[in-house]
């Protein structure tokens, strides 16, 4: 009988050896490329931080000038661009008019097709162009200036035809394209980004614009969430959970097993929060609890909510004291209740 391997298992296990080898290769390559990545990432990162830190640091009276004109717009800001620039003009169109700049974006090219009509004569006008040479934003330009709109430019190259046609340009400071070829349009785009934005902001800051507002202009998604109101969300009228004082105790417990908040308030006689009734309470009070009222059994001076704050700053104070329930009363009710809220219409609407 022989031992050992023979030819067979001698080529299988070759076989195995290179496949594996083959595997491992692949993995190593595999490292290398996302090695690669990573470092390319970093690269395009820190090379547009740069910039924007250079950008910083360059902006002049000319962005003051620009925010002064267009906030005296009384119509709508038409923003404008092609291209990348275009890209750019939609976002700040849309950023100016979720904060209180009633604007729009016009493509150029459309605008020479009956887009004009869009624009009117308390408008004023954002243009976006890296080369400040852009063909397509002419016939937008020209009718502007026949009915004498404001004109505001960010542009990337000085002295350029856009700059000489605006009554204000920002002028972007020189910076290196992240793409390591300096043509495609990616430092420059995130400059022109930021100083839409800072148009925008600074704009929202001279109107006052509040979070009420912005909840108004995003009553949906996560944001709207964020800044639900108390009065949003609470309970009001016969399914809020109310007793009088002198209510006896069993009577208290079918309101408060009825109504489901497992908890119930207690009015004075002119309709006063006066006090509140929690499973705690019942605990504290299992001795002779049926033979009590209810004002021998609550608690005085409750914790309660403004129905103007925050559902958010509600949970978290609900949270914080270990409770599931607050109390709504205004500041001009005089201490009369307007509701209940619970932890879990906060949960349900998606607040926290």
């Amino acid at each position: 009988m022989e031992s050992g391997y023979g030819q067979d298992d001698s080529f299988r296990t070759g076989k195995r050896r290179a496949k594996f080898g083959r595997a491992s290769n692949r993995m190593n390559r595999g490292i290398a490329r996302k090695d690669a990545f990573l470092a390319t990432g970093r690269r395009v990162i820190d090379i547009e931080a740069n910039a924007l830190f250079k950008l910083s640091r360059s902006i002049d009276q000319s962005f003051g000038d620009a925010v002064e004109l267009l906030s005296r717009t009384k119509g709508r800001i038409i923003v404008s661009g092609i291209g990348k620039s275009g890209h750019i003009a939609r976002k700040i169109a849309a950023t100016l008019a979720s904060t209180g700049s009633p604007a729009h974006y016009v493509h150029p090219a459309e605008a020479s097709h009956g887009d004009l009509g869009m624009l009117g004569s308390t408008d004023s006008v954002l243009a976006f162009s890296n080369s400040g040479e852009t063909p397509e934003l002419a016939d937008l330009i020209a009718y502007a200036s026949r009915l004498r709109l404001p004109l505001a430019a960010i542009i990337g190259k000085p002295d350029s035809t856009l700059e000489v046609q605006s009554d204000v340009a920002v002028v972007l400071p020189p910076a290196e394209e992240a793409c390591g070829i300096g043509v495609v349009p990616t430092t420059s785009t995130s400059m022109a980004l930021a100083v839409g934005d800072a148009i925008a902001v600074s704009l929202m800051e001279f109107r006052k614009f509040t979070p009420t507002l912005f909840r108004e202009f995003h009553p949906g998604g996560s944001l709207g969430l964020r800044l639900s109101k108390v009065r949003d969300l609470m309970h009001v009228g016969d399914s809020v959970p109310y007793v009088s004082e002198s209510t006896p105790m069993p009577d208290t417990l079918l309101e408060m097993s009825r109504k489901g908040f497992g908890v119930v308030g207690i009015l004075s006689d002119d309709r006063r929060l006066a006090g509140i009734i929690t499973d705690g309470d019942l605990r504290r009070h299992m001795a002779g609890l049926l033979e009590n009222r209810a004002n021998e059994v609550m608690t005085r001076s409750p914790l309660t909510i403004k129905p103007n704050a925050l559902a958010e700053d509600a949970l978290a104070l609900m949270n914080e004291k270990k409770i599931t329930c607050l109390f709504v009363v205004a500041d001009d009710s005089g201490g009369v209740p307007d509701g209940i809220l619970h932890i879990h219409d906060c949960l349900r609407a998606g607040v926290g």
